[in-house]
């Protein structure tokens, strides 16, 4: 079955008849500062078929942050359960602020993890960088090490680097 693009009013009008479930699956930090009441966070690193709630009689709808990464997980889902009926809402949850429709949570603003991940990356290549320039060429070994890293994340999916931010205070709510 095709994907359908719904916008928040549409969702809306679902959520309040109880025909829908509402999968978030952006990164659990991003669901905890704002997420539509009733919405189940599945992040979409463990996204798939096993983890989504299907629900007989009821809308399966799919939403992140914009729509990119929920369209993303629709086109998954659809290759592992090629009968079921999807949704994305077209925005992400930025649709739904924008139309006025209540969110909950802390309200605290945290970058999405791969954001973070790409921001200590490249501190971590500049500052590598200016200490082989300035202090010992040594220092470029310390890039190198950075290259082997998103190589091997690259090729296998795991990110170590990810895991260890994962577990910051900023991430866990701690």
């Amino acid at each position: 079955m095709p994907i359908t693009t719904i916008d928040a009013g549409t969702l809306k009008i679902w959520l309040d008849r109880g025909d829908a479930v509402l999968v978030d699956v952006r990164d659990p930090s991003e669901y905890a500062a704002r997420h539509v009441p009733g919405a189940v966070s599945i992040p979409l690193s463990i996204f798939g078929a096993a983890t989504v709630p299907v629900e007989q009689d009821k809308k399966l709808v799919i939403q992140c942050q914009r729509g990119m990464r929920s369209g993303r997980a629709c086109a998954q889902l659809q290759r592992e359960l090629p009968e079921a009926e999807l949704y994305n809402l077209g925005g992400g949850i930025s649709a739904w602020v924008k139309s006025g429709y209540q969110t909950v949570g802390s309200g605290r603003s945290i970058l999405p993890l791969n954001r973070q991940v790409q921001m200590t990356i490249g501190i971590l290549v500049l500052m590598a960088s200016l200490l082989a320039y300035f202090v010992n060429p040594l220092f470029f070994l310390m890039s190198a090490f950075i290259g082997f890293g998103l190589i091997f994340s690259g090729l296998t999916g795991f990110c170590g680097l990810a895991r260890l931010l994962e577990k910051m205070p900023w991430n866990t709510g701690n």
